[in-house]
């Protein structure tokens, strides 16, 4: 590993908005990656090449625009799926966004597998985005949902897991990394508690891909969503890996042009994956762009940047628990916990989008709110938090300036409360 500083110094010059100064006193300090990444100016030149150059729609035309359309897509769907140690691009299928591919599955195959009785296992630290597909799917089956509880620390209590897991268990979905608590999730371990009852695995990825390694072999999970604009990609583009046996007995999700073989006034056949589930125009320029932004973190290395985004993050941890009155949600870095590279918190008595006002006023990015995990923030008697999430852009310098401003915040609201 180089030294600290080195991995961004590497790679903010790749990123228009590092570049440019926001006035002659101040640089924009970026600390929301974990609600959507900057774009490399590979990705936006990747974009720009595909719409000036390459326009056209896929897999449909016989000219030479839709060949070089198509094949640059297609491309794509192989960089996705070797990415993830996919066996074939044919368990790739694009969608808009990881919460499609979420509903996605709830709908096609949860309409056709699940049913009254059955029970689907989701945890308390989800996104809404993995909670109300599943409410809707027991609503349609009449199927139970059960949630798996935490630990104090903020970890996934296992001994729950274990209790709720019965033969009535269809599916465990949950994700890899909290965007609120920052928790890894342990995979492995969870997916061998869920297939020794026959339950399948779902797995959010969406805050990890751009983080740390992501091998769906050996994770031994079952579907996995994804997320481009997660990932340093466009936004509007997702993508759902499933494995190649369960696709193929899933019926299609939308109807319409391009994933059908053959249509007649009564009925209709499906076409080959991963096109069943591609109704339509797909995200073409987006998905292409997805694939450069892959290449791109690939270039740097997802083992550098897991490295380095934890020495970010355990220095992110210094300064804030050094600053009287914060409480941080989820377990602390340390040798035995792989952690996510963001900090969540709050101040009693101070509402969290406050905090966030005062920093953007010295210009510097945060989230606040409940970051889609409403139910999580219940569990803990909150209604709102401030977060600070990290990149292998983000350096030790700005995490020195936003500590700075975030005591001087809380001091300037606590006076003139």
């Amino acid at each position: 590993m180089k030294k600290f500083k080195d991995l961004s110094t590497q790679t903010r010059k790749d990123f228009p908005l590092f570049c440019k100064k926001i006035d002659q006193a101040n640089n924009l300090i970026y600390l929301d990656h974990a609600a959507t990444s900057q774009k490399p100016i590979q990705v936006i030149e990747a974009l720009q090449q595909y719409y000036s150059f390459q326009n056209a729609n896929v897999h449909r035309g016989a000219h030479q625009l839709s060949a070089k359309a198509t094949q640059a897509f297609e491309e794509a769907r192989q960089i996705t799926a070797k990415f993830i140690n996919s066996k074939s691009s044919n368990e790739i299928v694009f969608t808009r966004n990881a919460t499609e591919a979420i509903n996605l599955v709830a709908y096609s195959w949860g309409n056709s597998q699940v049913k009254e009785k059955d029970e689907i296992l989701v945890t308390l630290m989800e996104h809404h985005s993995n909670i109300v597909p599943w409410q809707l799917l027991a609503e349609r089956t009449g199927c139970t949902l059960r949630y798996i509880g935490l630990t104090e620390t903020g970890e996934l209590d296992l001994e729950d897991l274990r209790k709720k897991v019965n033969k009535k268990t269809k599916l465990v979905t949950l994700l890899h990394i909290s965007n609120t608590l920052g928790t890894c999730n342990p995979i492995e371990e969870i997916t061998k508690v869920a297939h020794s009852v026959g339950a399948l695995v779902l797995l959010d990825a969406c805050q990890s891909l751009a983080h740390k390694k992501v091998d769906v072999k050996s994770l031994n999970i079952d579907f996995l969503a994804g997320s481009s604009h997660k990932i340093c990609g466009p936004t509007g583009c997702g993508f759902l890996w499933g494995r190649e046996s369960i696709l193929e007995k899933m019926p299609p999700f939308l109807g319409g042009g391009e994933m059908i073989q053959d249509v007649s006034l009564l009925e209709s056949s499906w076409a080959d994956l991963p096109f069943k589930f591609e109704a339509g125009t797909p995200a073409i320029g987006e998905a292409i762009g997805m694939a450069r932004a892959i290449t791109y973190l690939e270039s740097i290395g997802l083992e550098n940047i897991s490295s380095y985004e934890k020495n970010l993050t355990d220095y992110l941890f210094q300064k804030l628990t050094a600053i009287e009155g914060i409480t941080i949600l989820g377990p602390p870095p340390n040798q035995n916990i792989n952690r996510g590279a963001l900090a969540t918190f709050y101040v009693k008595g101070i509402h969290s989008n406050d905090i966030s006002e005062l920093l953007d006023s010295s210009n510097i990015c945060i989230r606040s709110g409940h970051h889609c995990c409403q139910p999580l923030h219940k569990y803990y008697g909150i209604e709102s938090t401030a977060r600070a999430s990290l990149s292998f852009t983000s350096t030790k310098e700005e995490i020195d300036l936003f500590s700075e401003e975030l005591l001087s915040s809380i001091d300037f609201i606590k006076r003139n409360s």
